[in-house]
């Protein structure tokens, strides 16, 4: 074969494996179904969650003030940090010039929730101490960021530059969507009453990855996504018309150019198609049950409220969105963290505790991973003058808490240790590199093999430094 009739043979082909990839985006299954094999052949072992819902505390909620209890702390309230607990460590910009650095206890009482006896804060958290027996709660996460953008940014992407894909990205191009007319990955946002941290849509994104698996956002007013509904004038069949013709020019340009970011648009297209017929069903709850709105608390009927956006997130669970994140902004508490971090949690501690036995009891809790969480956590020493009522806490990262729930996590179950100080963490550390590689592996994803080509690398969402699955949380 000559060099010419190569070339024509290489640009023919490509074209009709073009044209294939494009008639699977206009009629799902023609080619394989993403929910049984993503691109890249994932899941390549058997999964325990068919689905995640992350609920993302943004701003960094006080460790020491919810489920980090130290008895102790209360013998050195007032007392100035030992050099020995802070070895040193970098500052924020917040508390970089201060002189003194007195430990503060925690506001409030603390009381043993379960089975296993685990320490909850029952004044702010009374809902969720009532589901200790079904949560495994991590004491020892860890990142190197100290302030929200890179902290944020490190944990969905897994770096603290911008520009990676994030989380969700990564699993809707590994495992698709189990539903067709839906995205494999949803955001949804509330915010508290607390100093509001930006939230951008980089983390979200796709980063290098196509851009059809980038997190689409609902809304909480208006169009739950933006130009999803026709224009007035225009009815389903003129649209369906419209987006055909479109689909032609679009095919035309791909088979010229190549470009595969003209079979995301195409894609993209028609998701936001098929969208219209299951987006404004799942977004109307007022068919749930009294008893099933109750298991929220009374903010279920507030649109853009957390509590109705945990509902949300379980109804379109039930509908194989594979991957929900659910950010609630507010957290980050430098001063009057007493009444601040009260009125955050008073915003999404029944609200999460409802989600997991809403889950439970329709038994999708078994396949459902529940991850809740946020950056980092807080210090033990006060930022700015230590009052009764007007302290607060500056972001820490070298020790702060998560908990998980369902598909295969352990029940009951606490792991890893801080010091006296909250400060230090003395016993099976846990880092954010490790909680997604865990996460991963629970949706049936070995977290080196899901990897990307880009600038040379095969990039993947742990990165090149080590991570490793907490088998020890695992059931």
């Amino acid at each position: 074969m000559n060099e010419t009739n190569r070339r024509r043979f290489l640009l023919h082909t490509g074209h009709g494996m073009g044209a294939a990839a494009l008639s699977s985006l206009w009629t799902p299954g023609l080619v394989g179904s993403a929910a049984a094999s993503g691109p890249g052949g994932f899941p390549n072992f058997a999964p325990k969650a068919k689905r995640a819902i992350y609920l993302f505390f943004s701003g960094g909620p006080s460790h020491i003030d919810t489920f980090d209890y130290k008895p102790g702390l209360k013998d050195i309230h007032g007392q100035e940090l030992p050099e020995s607990i802070r070895q040193g460590q970098r500052l924020t910009g917040m508390t970089s010039g201060q002189k003194s650095f007195p430990c503060v206890a925690p506001m409030f009482e603390f009381e043993r929730f379960g089975k296993h006896g685990t320490w909850v804060n029952k004044d702010i958290l009374p809902h969720t101490a009532g589901i200790v027996d079904d949560i495994t709660i991590i004491k020892s996460m860890n990142t190197e960021a100290v302030n929200h953008d890179p902290a944020i940014t490190y944990i969905n992407t897994g770096v603290q530059q911008q520009g990676k894909p994030s989380m969700g990205s990564w699993l809707s191009y590994g495992l698709g969507s189990e539903n067709e007319n839906m995205p494999a990955y949803v955001v949804m946002i509330s915010r508290g009453n607390g100093q509001l941290q930006a939230l951008y849509d980089r983390l979200w994104g796709s980063g290098f990855l196509p851009s059809q698996h980038q997190g689409v956002k609902l809304r909480s007013a208006g169009e739950p996504v933006l130009y999803l509904n026709n224009p007035p004038g225009i009815d389903r069949e003129m649209r369906r018309g419209m987006l055909d013709g479109l689909g032609q020019l679009n095919t035309a340009t791909y088979e010229k150019f190549n470009d595969p970011e003209t079979q995301s648009r195409i894609a993209q297209y028609e998701m936001a198609f098929r969208m219209q017929s299951e987006v404004p069903e799942l977004m109307d709850i007022s068919k749930e049950p009294q008893h099933v709105k109750d298991l929220y608390g009374p903010d279920v009927e507030k649109p853009g409220s957390f509590a109705r956006n945990c509902l949300l997130a379980r109804r379109m669970a039930e509908k194989g969105v594979r991957f929900l994140q659910l950010f609630h902004r507010g957290w980050d508490q430098h001063g009057s963290l007493p009444s601040k971090l009260r009125a955050q949690c008073k915003d999404v501690d029944q609200a999460c505790a409802g989600l997991v036995k809403d889950l439970k009891e329709r038994g999708m809790l078994d396949d459902t991973l529940v991850i809740c969480g946020g950056e980092f956590g807080r210090t033990i020493y006060s930022q700015g003058k230590l009052t009764a009522d007007n302290h607060g806490r500056d972001h820490h990262g070298r020790c702060f808490t998560t908990w998980l729930a369902g598909a295969g996590v352990k029940r009951g179950f606490e792991f890893g240790e801080t010091d006296s100080h909250c400060y230090n963490i003395v016993k099976d550390p846990v880092h954010i590199r490790d909680l997604n590689a865990t996460i991963l592996h629970q949706l049936g994803i070995d977290h080196e093999k899901l990897t990307f080509r880009y600038q040379g690398l095969d990039q993947r969402l742990t990165g090149v430094e080590e991570a490793r699955v907490v088998k020890e949380i695992l059931a």
